[in-house]
């Protein structure tokens, strides 16, 4: 990988000093540090989700079930409240230290929040400092969660190839489905696999001591990588970088960028509705809130497994979605996700709420393949709508603001409007809303695919590329 540290732009032809090289050896190792991190958080989020029954049995009074169950749901939430405080904190100090800094301080205090979750005694022999306890580990993990989504999404996308970002940046969201996944399978076949009395003393906190090693894999990967090109560049032209005040870059942020902080935040919701809808409100409308509403449930067992079954095949469809969006760009793809979500909401609650094994696959399966037109392109999108003094911070404060505000509740809010109202097509109307969303972002967005992030040097794959791009231009 070769960098420069002279400026560009002004009409003068790019020459192979101040073209950014990154062979493929760099980018798996950038690539593999990056997603390590998102398998580490949904990881978490698929264990939690999963053992929800179990936690409440273990860190709550046993008389009173309500409060058990509210204690798990605000267990939940606190973390998502959480976010934007992480988001804010951490986001602008990685435009100051840099971004290798932060992740690492970000996976690391992920993997203790959870690793330092199983090993919570349970409410019969600590009492009300069990739920304490529960609480302030997701607070630790929200607020690294804060700052490591955002950071890794800017890491990978600084380290890639114009012409390839959107394939190295689909990897990331691969963690993400492998996170959930593992999670979520992990935590279905322990029960499976061992006695009752073990399975609800010990063999539950499995999953969270596995965090730990996780986290220390990725904090490797992490401190073995140089600083992203892009960042380099920025504190050779700017010796004073890390000494800025944090101050500093939020009024710029607020004062300059806010229309892409709006544009980034409806793509956020566009994206993270239909996310937290298939993985965290699916398995709950699924199995009891449908038959409020008329229609069939499903039991937990075979909706855990249609869930796990959709999340590893779309593992291995996001990257080549990915690559297609390098060759036909991010829009198009997006607004097939949009307009499809818009138009197949309706129909796919529809079929969900059958009761039918073979149509509640086709139905999760649809939504998971929407899904993924997102999680494949905006990785690679959404750091495009910043310039690199202030794209982690942009990217950190505007994504989970309103991850936090509009995704992050979906499972609370579709519980109460459809058990309060009694229609079963409240999520259809939330993923509609969802679609408009994008579709209008969509309108005013320009196409990225292939061009240098702003205040950016160009990026390609090898030195034969550098060449012929100079000579393109001269």
């Amino acid at each position: 990988m070769t960098t420069t540290d002279s400026g560009g732009g002004g009409g003068v032809p790019d020459t192979p000093e101040n073209i950014t090289v990154t062979d493929d050896a760099t980018m798996k190792r950038a690539v593999g540090a990056a997603a390590v991190g998102n398998i580490t958080e949904w990881f978490d989020f698929g264990v939690y989700a999963y053992l929800a029954t179990t936690i409440e049995e273990n860190f709550f009074p046993p008389d009173n079930p309500t409060l058990a169950q509210v204690g798990v749901f605000a267990g939940f939430a606190v973390s998502f409240l959480v976010r934007p405080l992480g988001g804010l904190f951490f986001g602008p100090l990685g435009d100051r230290i840099g971004r290798t800094k932060v992740l690492s301080i970000t996976v690391i205090m992920m993997a203790i929040g959870t690793f330092l979750l199983g090993f919570i005694p349970p409410y019969e022999s600590i009492g009300i400092w069990a739920p304490i306890l529960l609480v302030l580990c997701r607070v630790v993990q929200g607020f690294s969660t804060g700052g490591e989504y955002a950071g890794a999404m800017t890491f990978i996308a600084e380290y890639s190839p114009d012409k390839r970002r959107g394939f190295f940046g689909s990897f990331l969201e691969c963690g993400t489905f492998i996170g959930y996944a593992l999670g979520a399978t992990v935590a279905t076949v322990i029960p499976l696999v061992s006695s009752p009395e073990f399975a609800s003393t010990w063999a539950w906190r499995i999953p969270f001591f596995i965090a730990l090693p996780l986290g220390v894999v990725g904090v490797y990967l992490r401190v073995k990588l140089e600083e992203t090109p892009s960042f380099q560049t920025l504190l050779s032209e700017s010796e004073e970088r890390e000494g800025q005040q944090a101050g500093a870059g939020l009024k710029e942020l607020f004062g300059r960028y806010w229309p892409a902080m709006l544009a980034a935040g409806g793509l956020v919701v566009a994206w993270n509705i239909p996310n937290y809808m298939l993985t965290s409100y699916m398995p709950t409308y699924l199995e009891d809130n449908v038959e409020v509403v008329g229609g069939t449930a499903i039991d937990s067992t075979t909706s855990q497994w249609l869930q796990i079954g959709v999340l590893w095949v779309a593992v291995f469809i996001i990257p080549f979605l990915g690559r297609l969006s390098d060759r036909v760009g991010r829009k198009p793809i997006l607004w097939v996700g949009s307009i499809g979500t818009i138009v197949l909401a309706f129909p796919m609650i529809l079929v969900l709420k059958s009761g039918s094994v073979p149509l509640v696959g086709i139905g999760l399966a649809v939504m998971g393949l929407l899904l993924i037109l997102f999680s494949a392109t905006c990785p690679s999108t959404l750091p495009a709508l910043f310039p690199t003094e202030i794209r982690y911070g942009g990217l950190a404060i505007s994504f989970n603001i309103f991850v936090s505000a509009f995704a992050g509740t979906t499972s609370l809010i579709m519980t109460a409007v459809v058990l309060g109202t009694g229609w079963a097509y409240w999520p259809a109307v939330y993923l509609v809303f969802a679609g408009v969303v994008g579709a209008i972002v969509l309108l005013s967005l320009r196409e990225t695919a292939g061009k240098p992030l702003p205040g950016s040097h160009p990026a390609v794959s090898t030195e034969e590329e550098a060449r012929e791009l100079v000579a393109s231009q001269q």
